[in-house]
């Protein structure tokens, strides 16, 4: 999923310098004990200056595009790879030498579909990274992958070009359903891909799956993600099908040529697939994230707890600190979403940053960090609250708010000496609850 996805799901708008050496970085093996918390817990607490960030490279695009699919992405006039390539590598070193950041924690390579890049592109950004910022051999490098014999076919040579960890777009193990999506591979494409993957990465292989597709059932979508969890590794990233204004599905299911499963029905399967993970040893961590021993997206809890990212490539979102211009403020940027304009503009310029968006008031900063901590299951410690807000702690700012309240007394949300978290069952309805949250911080904030 691309961070612009990310952060459109939450209702807003995830040392010394070492040289990179191909192959160099490899998967780490299975962690065979421990507790899921503490690898979430893991994901340290960020400063929100601190010298740390992530970094999300966007390769926009696509063979066909899907019909669901309402993101930043192209469908190529010609092959234009090469000028890419060079482009998303200056862009790279532009914007690291701008936030100064000394070291990059994490790198994902989104789309799109980026298994259609060379891997000497993959090669190249990763380099980049390295001449600026320190990269360990450990650093998780993910990239999304489509399961197509192609995409199976480069696995290998993305591995040795430095990724470590492959998100594998399965989305669905039925033929039909694949069809009507508008994928351009089957499930046992899926299912080929997905066991060579874990191959080369074991432990460090992630699977998309979707629910609420048209003419789904509850048992059909129990019985599917039942087969996928026996053969899939150790990350499910779990998402319902939204229908978006402008594609191919909407206007199908608007004619009524199509119908989607009642709300309560996908409120079911979310509640049934939450059980058949925890089944199979997975812990819920996040809304749509699933992990077991301890294989959490590192990448993805930088977005959720607040962390510095630099969004490179046509579209890419990105919040950090210009500190290369002598600004200490973090900023909000945003990429030309076109890549023939963004081709142009980093050929021109170095970079192709279209918007930048100050964020000096507190309030803006803690919306992101209060909407994002509380996808995840942890929700937001005391200690992590305090980085962002040393003025008032979550109680002061919550606590007495009287719809908060009703919240707490309901059970779907909870507040004691951990911080403040979803329940179980409030986690369902997050998105319902948000607003609420929202007003009492800003009544909080306001004079």
């Amino acid at each position: 999923m691309t961070n612009v996805t990310m952060i459109k799901r939450v209702l807003f708008f995830k040392t010394i310098t070492v040289p990179f050496s191909s192959g160099s970085r490899r998967c780490s093996t299975r962690v065979s004990t421990g507790e899921l918390k503490a690898a979430v817990t893991e994901s340290a607490q960020p400063s929100p200056l601190s010298g740390e960030a992530s970094l999300y490279v966007h390769w926009p695009y696509c063979l066909r595009r899907c019909s669901y699919c309402n993101f930043n992405k192209y469908i190529p006039k010609a092959d234009n790879s090469s000028i890419m390539a060079d482009c998303l590598q200056r862009e790279t070193e532009t914007l690291l030498r701008l936030s100064q950041v000394s070291s990059i924690t994490s790198v994902f390579f989104g789309g799109g579909t980026p298994s259609l890049a060379h891997p000497s592109t993959i090669e190249k950004v990763l380099e980049s990274v390295s001449r600026h910022a320190s990269l360990a051999d450990s650093a998780e490098v993910t990239i999304e992958v489509n399961p197509t014999p192609v995409g199976m076919s480069r696995l290998e040579e993305f591995h040795r070009a430095g990724v470590n960890r492959f998100s594998i777009g399965v989305q669905s193990l039925q033929d039909k359903d694949l069809k009507l999506l508008g994928r351009d591979h089957n499930s046992q494409h899926a299912l080929r891909t997905l066991a060579e993957a874990r191959r080369l990465c074991p432990g460090r292989v992630s699977v998309d799956v979707m629910f609420g597709r048209p003419g789904q059932t509850l048992g059909s979508w129990e019985r599917e993600l039942s087969e996928l969890l026996r053969v899939c590794d150790d990350h499910v990233s779990l998402y319902q099908l939204t229908v978006e204004r402008g594609t191919a599905l909407f206007k199908q299911v608007e004619q009524g040529q199509l119908a989607l499963p009642a709300e309560e029905v996908m409120a079911a399967m979310y509640h049934s697939a939450r059980t058949l993970l925890l089944q199979h040893g997975f812990q819920q961590y996040e809304v749509s994230n699933f992990a077991r021993r301890n294989a959490v997206s590192h990448h993805n809890m930088n977005y959720w707890k607040g962390g510095q990212y630099i969004g490179v490539g046509p579209g890419a979102h990105g919040r950090f600190a210009p500190l290369g211009e002598g600004r200490a403020v973090r900023e909000a940027r945003v990429q030309t979403l076109e890549p023939d304009f963004w081709i142009q503009e980093v050929q021109h310029r170095g970079h192709a940053t279209r918007r930048r968006i100050p964020l000096p008031s507190p309030l803006g900063l803690l919306e992101e960090v209060l909407a994002m901590g509380l996808r995840l299951t942890e929700g937001i410690a005391h200690q992590h609250w305090h980085i962002f807000c040393p003025e008032a702690d979550l109680q002061t700012v919550f606590g007495t708010y009287p719809d908060v309240q009703n919240l707490l007394l309901s059970g779907h949300l909870i507040l004691d000496d951990r911080g403040l978290r979803c329940s179980w069952d409030g986690l369902a309805l997050l998105d319902g609850m948000l607003p609420t949250l929202l007003l009492a911080l800003e009544g909080h904030m306001s004079p």
